[in-house]
């Protein structure tokens, strides 16, 4: 095998900012299986360099121009980004490999702009790529292994990479671990709601964390577990195992119903200062938030006091709720909403738009059978600034009236203050406040209210939202050509659109060729 001169390019962000969230967080939001594959490719003797994009950097300086295999890993909302770098690099003769969640929601699409696309990825698929190295044009090769891989480089050998990212994070400083992967829940719009879960080696886990406290006095870990402390016994006992009390300050994304009061004074013990529990809807899901078949108000109370007891043992809480599910009716998922924030108001509300992600679900074959969703670009898919699914029991206007209602209340003055109030330390209070009056809550109204406008006052915009056109409007075009800025004209022809049903038109195929009887051999039968 030739040494190969290889680039790694971890897309954080969709294009190029300025904002100051994004200085500070941006780099803490960096994926691990990058590291991964940059780990596995030195193993083979290959010169690696990776760059966490995190949209400050210019790429042209900090990765070679004349590298042989370019991976890119990326989000769907970045895809577009993503396909502009491949062509950049295709055009210099490199080979381009698209990884991440863009790559196993979208493959249909992104084999058109990419030689190779990955869905599940292990060590054996990325020695087998490494091999061949070679061009698939016009169409590329989609691989994937069987499933997820059983183990993962740990910190330790991803450290050079890891420091790396982290340097570009001025203040916060969050290292990414993970513990498991797969999910035991069946959120039906979740990318990991098929994927059985999977533990990974607690003992690797425990080596990590002794290794990183000779790197950081006091570091901050952010476990990237879909849903952290499944084994909840076994990820202590590894935690507690290299870690003395005080030393490390953990963040991790879990469930309410993990979170029992002897649960929570473990995890105070071991130093966790922010959880995520997803409740996700107050109509469904009772698996999740630990309340069973309660819902409507009755879940809110039980939700609320649940979460009030969280606060009790740990700083920093963010609930996750999506609007939109099939299961939502009227004013009440909303109001709903209002209730739960008034009575725990030490909570972050993240407020998620249902978004159908191609083969990110099961469910989101019945939505393309429907016809219910919109070929809105990929930039747009980030669950927050176009909902791609039509909604059962909504109109366009209505759905936003609402959204535009729920968000001024989450992210009005007395709300913030109240959170304020109610969430202990500088950096907690800090990051809600940045949080609330910046692009995620104050923004995020102002362009809701701007959407909502040009459902009811333009012809076209309104079309597009009901199915009747594909004709994508300026506003939606406009600003992805503002926020790509040089990576506009980067772009390959046809990357700005894509079918919304690939998906469903791939199953289909698959289902008539299984069907399709045998060629008959005429002669063979005497004809």
């Amino acid at each position: 095998m030739r040494k190969l001169r290889v680039g790694i390019i971890d897309v954080i962000t969709k294009g190029p900012t300025k904002a100051l969230w994004g200085r500070v967080m941006n780099a803490n939001f960096a994926s691990i299986m990058p590291q991964v594959i940059a780990v596995w490719c030195e193993e083979q003797g290959h010169d690696v360099v990776l760059v966490p994009y995190t949209g400050f950097e210019e790429l042209t300086e900090e990765l070679p121009e004349d590298v042989d295999l370019l991976f890119v890993g990326a989000f769907t909302q970045a895809a577009q980004l993503a396909y502009a770098l491949s062509n950049y690099f295709r055009k210099r003769g490199a080979v381009t490999v698209l990884g991440g969640p863009h790559a196993r929601c979208y493959p249909e699409d992104a084999v058109k702009y990419f030689d190779y696309v990955l869905g599940f990825t292990d060590k054996e698929t990325i020695h087998g790529l490494l091999a061949e190295c070679a061009q698939h044009r016009p169409e590329g090769v989609h691989l994937s292994a069987p499933t997820h891989p059983v183990a993962l480089p740990g910190i330790r050998e991803r450290w050079k990479h890891v420091e790396k990212t982290l340097r570009k994070a001025p203040l916060i400083k969050l290292v990414p671990m993970i513990g498991s992967l797969g999910c035991p829940y069946s959120c039906s719009f979740c990318i990991d709601s098929v994927i059985p879960y999977q533990p990974l080696e607690f003992d690797v886990m425990t080596e990590d964390l002794r290794f990183l406290l000779t790197q950081y006095k006091r570091p901050r870990v952010g476990w990237h577990d879909p849903n952290f402390g499944v084994r909840f016994d076994d990820y202590m006992d590894a935690i507690e195992a290299a870690v003395p009390p005080n030393r490390i300050d953990f963040v991790a994304e879990s469930t309410l119903s993990l979170l029992s009061e002897d649960h929570l004074k473990r995890l105070k013990a071991n130093g966790f200062k922010g959880i995520l529990p997803g409740i996700e809807s107050w109509y469904d899901m009772g698996n999740k938030s630990k309340t069973g078949s309660a819902v409507g108000m009755d879940k809110v109370r039980r939700v609320a006091e649940h979460v009030k007891l969280v606060a009790e043992y740990i700083p920093y809480i963010q609930t996750n709720i999506v609007f939109g599910i099939d299961a939502d009716e009227g004013p009440a998922p909303f109001d709903l909403t209002k209730e739960f924030l008034a009575m725990a108001p030490g909570a972050f509300p993240a407020f998620s738009l249902l978004t159908a992600f191609g083969r990110a679900a099961p469910l989101n074959l019945e939505y393309q059978r429907q016809k219910r969703v919109l070929p809105f670009p990929f930039h747009f898919l980030n669950n927050n600034h176009a909902m791609n699914v039509k909604p059962k029991h909504y109109d366009w206007p209505e759905f936003y009236d609402h959204v535009i209602d729920v968000s001024k209340f989450a992210y009005s003055w007395p709300a913030i203050t109240k959170r304020f109030m109610a969430t202990p330390g500088p950096i907690p209070k800090a990051m809600n406040f940045i949080r609330a009056t910046s692009s995620e809550g104050f923004g995020r109204i102002k362009y809701y209210t701007e959407v909502r406008r040009l459902l009811v006052e333009d012809r076209q915009f309104r079309a597009y939202f009901e199915g009747e056109s594909t004709d994508l409007p300026p506003f939606f075009m406009d600003r992805m050509r503002e926020d790509l800025g040089p990576f506009w004209d980067l772009l390959p022809e046809g990357a700005i659109h894509h079918d919304p049903t690939a998906y469903l038109a791939a199953e289909e195929q698959a289902a008539l060729v299984q069907v399709e009887p045998p060629p008959v051999d005429v002669a063979a039968a005497g004809g």
